[in-house]
């Protein structure tokens, strides 16, 4: 039974955090206030036993991630003439030498990871988005400067150093051999970015950020929220009805948040209103398109950390996406109830799922239970999460450790 806590967490972040209770638009710091960023720093300095656990975490991921790096698109380049040697370049993960036909258009296997695909700037991408989110936390939760200069090194090796910089569009994403160079679907790549810009919110919070490497950051990604939002590609990603569609509207928010972009975020908060919930959530909480899958509650699961991604960093600029309903009352909570009991005990899904599911990877319960006040979902992430240390789930077990009575 969900027990409700939301008078009383909201009371508690006041407490906690007095930032938290000022206007939103002042606060945001993509997926925290500058108040809970606040409460973290004077928590770690006070050795606080609830988020110690977590402190020392951070603090064995920061001393790896300060040797890490940097990445480049430039590093490892694909063996496929016509790509620049600046431009992302990735293959389709389910798409297979057809053995009907050798050295012909590749197959679909849904499901089932090619390995033999070209996958460096992929990897590379992720390491290099995670890492910088980790050197962020690592300069200003815990006051290591050393974390702004390795920061600045790899950012300048991705975005800015024009023998390395990566391109800023997808053209080339998730390319099919023998049949194309790039499709609108690999834009789901760059999720990663939303952690670099997460860790490039949290440095400039610490002060530790420089002005015109800022600026030169800015203009990549204005360069890239452009051609998401206008480009073929980015226009047939937008128009996806499945997870794909969640998170270009996730990308775009994220981008717009770091632009102070007020259209941009605008769009993306009426595209989850008037598109995503209408086109993917049933009456019961079901999202067919997602259980179509044969990793149907991997990606139903996915498809829900980036709509309660997207509720997090509304919520943060003061909208409220939790309440969209559509035309048969499915919406983002209801989708979140609906699946919560098969995230607990996999083995009860019936529907396909090839591969096994990993319920540590899902953070949607972390911010339901913030924003919606259950203690049951709160409880259950922190069960569920407890080992997993990668930055996004860092960041929310301090928060969690600190905005909710235990």
């Amino acid at each position: 039974m969900t027990i409700p806590i939301r008078r009383g967490v909201f009371l508690c972040l006041c407490l906690l955090f007095p930032a938290a209770c000022v206007p939103a638009d002042t606060d945001s710091l993509q997926l925290i206030r500058r108040g809970e960023a606040e409460a973290i720093r004077k928590a770690v300095q006070r050795r606080d036993p609830a988020v110690r656990p977590f402190v020392e975490v951070l603090r064995r991921r920061m001393e790896a991630d300060l040797k890490a790096g940097p990445w480049s698109v430039a590093f490892h380049r694909p063996p496929r003439p016509g790509i620049a040697l600046n431009d992302f370049y990735s293959e389709g993960p389910y798409w297979w030498p057809d053995p009907k036909n050798p050295g012909g258009p590749f197959i679909r296997r849904d499901g089932e990871r090619y390995p033999g695909r070209f996958v460096s700037n992929d990897d590379d991408l992720r390491s290099m988005g995670m890492t910088l989110m980790i050197l962020g936390m690592g300069a200003n939760f815990l006051g290591k400067s050393r974390c702004a200069d390795r920061a600045a090194l790899i950012v300048d090796a991705w975005f800015l150093d024009p023998k390395a910089r990566m391109n800023p569009h997808l053209e080339h994403g998730q390319a099919v051999p023998g049949i194309n160079n790039g499709r609108g679907a690999g834009i789901i790549d760059t999720v990663p970015l939303i952690w670099a810009l997460q860790g490039i919110h949290l440095l400039k919070d610490a002060r530790l950020w420089n002005p015109e490497r800022e600026a030169n950051v800015r203009s990549w990604f204005a360069a890239y929220l452009r051609w998401l939002t206008t480009s073929p590609k980015g226009l047939e990603e937008k128009g996806a009805k499945n997870n794909h569609g969640t998170w270009w509207t996730a990308q775009v928010a994220a981008y717009s948040l770091y632009l102070d972009d007020p259209a941009a975020q605008h769009m993306a908060w009426d595209r989850v209103r008037d598109f995503l919930v209408p086109s993917q959530i049933r009456a019961d909480g079901s999202c067919p398109l997602e259980e179509a899958r044969t990793r149907s509650l991997s990606y139903s699961a996915m498809n829900l950390n980036g709509l309660a991604l997207l509720c997090r960093m509304a919520e943060l600029k003061g909208v409220d996406l939790w309440k969209t309903e559509n035309k048969e009352k499915g919406s983002i909570p209801r989708a979140i109830a609906y699946l919560t009991p098969f995230v607990q005990s996999p083995e009860t899904w019936k529907k396909q799922q090839i591969t096994k599911f990993q319920p540590e990877a899902a953070y949607f319960h972390a911010l339901a239970g913030l924003a919606l006040g259950s203690r049951e979902y709160l409880e259950l992430y922190q069960r569920l999460a407890r080992t997993n240390d990668e930055p996004v789930y860092l960041l929310l077990h301090l928060l969690l450790a600190l905005s909710v009575a235990k």
